[in-house]
């Protein structure tokens, strides 16, 4: 049986008095910024005022959103929509297809294709290029939004499933970006927005490969960003906290993190709309929301070893 120093209990007993001394002075600077008295949540959907979104320059100018038939793709596709982009939207179930392109269609009047496909296959980046550049589509902006994820991933999974996440975590997104680069180049300037996670900043011993494959997102996208900087296509990295696009996240998170989870929890049409506004002014890390910020922040700056220990005494 392993023994417990007491020089072992004592680091522990630092490292939290360190965090919680650290997010306390973040939390006040935080709210000195926004103006937010302490005990003050933020919105977590913001009315969008559509008056003061500028529409796309390009009448037939389309984006193509991998994963865009529900929660944080469906807000950006949304998002989008209110710019006057048409869209291609990615998704492996026809039956959420069809209703995001009716609902887009009816409430925003513009063209929306949809594609049926599973991201995870080799096949589905190269198939979808050759359909959009068959039509010689305007393609201004390409969004990498799907991923897989879970409470739990390594210990608990099969093979097969930790297959289809890097899979579908990172190999779709690597794959779509290079197989659509020629229209992307072609109709510059344009976007590249890859969906990476505030998990990818740190290892999570419950959620290790989830971590991992964001982690490898949020790397691929900086460098990327510099292979492409002359070619006139910005890259961006969305790293969302907590969003609520299912009951079960909204009660893991408040569960996990209390009432900080509050704080930092937003609604996927909020994340959708913050996502595309930076995206478009260029901005290459985003992180929606002021106390996800101040968290990233926090999480960057610790030991990963301290902030790997944290996250596994927590639990998450």
């Amino acid at each position: 049986m392993k023994m417990v120093t007491p020089i072992v209990i004592i680091q522990k007993h630092l490292m939290k008095y360190f965090l919680a001394i650290l997010l306390l002075n973040l939390s006040l600077a935080a709210q000195s910024q926004t103006g937010l008295q302490p005990g003050t949540s933020v919105p977590v959907n913001d009315q969008i005022k559509e008056d003061s979104i500028p529409l796309s320059q390009y009448a037939d100018a389309y984006a193509v959103v991998a994963g865009g038939s529900k929660g944080i793709g469906y807000g950006i596709a949304e998002a989008l929509a209110r710019r006057k982009y048409n869209l291609v939207l990615i998704a492996r179930h026809m039956d959420s297809l069809v209703a995001a392109k009716n609902k887009l269609e009816s409430h925003y009047g513009v063209h929306v294709e949809i594609l049926q496909h599973d991201l995870s296959k080799k096949e589905s980046a190269v198939e979808i290029a050759q359909w959009c550049t068959e039509r010689n589509l305007k393609l201004k902006m390409l969004c990498n939004v799907a991923g897989f994820g879970g409470s739990k991933d390594y210990l608990t999974l099969s093979l097969d499933s930790l297959h289809y996440m890097v899979n579908l975590n990172i190999e779709s997104c690597m794959a779509l970006s290079l197989t659509l680069l020629p229209l992307l180049e072609k109709n510059a300037p344009s976007y590249i927005m890859n969906v990476a996670s505030m998990a990818g900043f740190a290892p999570i011993p419950i959620k290790n490969m989830y971590s991992a494959t964001k982690s490898a997102v949020v790397f691929f996208s900086y460098s990327l960003r510099y292979q492409l900087k002359d070619r006139g296509i910005g890259v961006s990295v969305l790293c969302p906290g907590p969003v609520y696009t299912k009951p079960e996240i909204e009660i893991e998170t408040k569960k996990k993190l209390g009432f900080l989870g509050k704080l930092m929890a937003m609604k996927p049409g909020r994340e959708g709309e913050v996502a595309v506004k930076k995206t478009l002014k260029g901005k290459l890390m985003i992180i929606p929301g002021t106390w996800n910020r101040v968290m990233s922040w926090v999480v960057r700056f610790l030991p990963r070893r301290w902030v790997t220990a944290i996250y596994y005494n927590l639990g998450t």
